[in-house]
């Protein structure tokens, strides 16, 4: 059996120089198997700055989703929606259709729910 020298992971020659093998083995495959990847879609500001915050916006969305989460914050940031807890956001509605379709494509859309509020939320207000 042939000894083979390994330098930063790759199987190189006496010389050096690396050694390619059409073994499917030496084949190092990126990303695990059954993972979506996305080019995540941005969206555009479309509510005024003085539109009363009227939604709630709760979620619960799981660690391995992560970076769908992000993204989420993200918009909900971006459309001017202010965080009451980690995942309670309240903020102007509704939410743009093609954003909840899009919501609806990434597989989050079943951990998202969101209650109308029957009078407008403002920050200052506390009833405590």
């Amino acid at each position: 059996m042939k000894k083979h020298l390994k330098y930063k992971g790759v199987t190189v020659g006496a010389f050096g120089f690396p050694i390619f093998s059409s073994d499917e083995k030496n084949v190092k495959k990126s990303g695990s198997p059954g993972r979506k990847y996305y080019q995540y879609r941005r969206f555009d500001h479309v509510f005024k700055r003085t539109s009363p915050k009227n939604l709630i916006v709760m979620y619960d969305i799981f660690g391995d989703m992560r970076k769908e989460r992000d993204w989420l914050r993200y918009h909900l940031k971006k459309f001017d929606y202010v965080m009451i807890q980690k995942s309670v956001w309240v903020g102007p509605s509704p939410l743009p259709k093609d954003f909840l379709e899009y919501v609806k494509k990434i597989g989050i859309r079943d951990q998202l729910r969101t209650l109308k509020l029957a009078k407008p939320y403002s920050v200052g207000d506390s009833d405590m």
